[in-house]
């Protein structure tokens, strides 16, 4: 059975462009553009892990995320943006909060070893 991985981005190509490559690369992806489409999916369907923006037009990422940390604790989130902060803001903010920090810009192959590593 494919792991489900649900992609939370208000960018519609950067949703498209991870969604066909995970699906390629043996996963099942569920992809939307809001933070409340990704709880109406969270609630039908839980997904294995989270990969979503930080800034989303209908809410803070990581405000979405805290609500997605307490239904599922152990679900783990990759934030991928393009916001850049410093390495110690990262892991003073987001420790706890989010198991990977990537920015946009990383390589697809890169985001697929960091899935692995996450969820297998």
């Amino acid at each position: 059975m494919k792991k489900h991985i649900l992609v939370v981005d208000d960018e519609a190509t950067i949703r498209e462009l991870l969604a066909q490559y995970l699906d390629h690369s043996g996963y099942l992806v569920t992809a939307v553009g809001s933070a409340a489409e990704a709880e109406r999916v969270i609630a039908a369907n839980p997904p294995q892990l989270v990969i979503s923006d930080l800034q989303l037009e209908d809410s803070d990422g990581l405000v979405m995320i805290e609500r997605l940390k307490s239904a599922l604790p152990d679900t783990p989130v990759i934030l991928l943006t393009g916001v850049l902060f410093d390495p110690q803001v990262v892991k003073a903010t987001l420790s706890g909060k989010v198991s990977s920090y990537l920015q946009k810009a990383t390589p697809l192959n890169r985001i697929l070893d960091e899935i692995r590593r996450l969820i297998g």
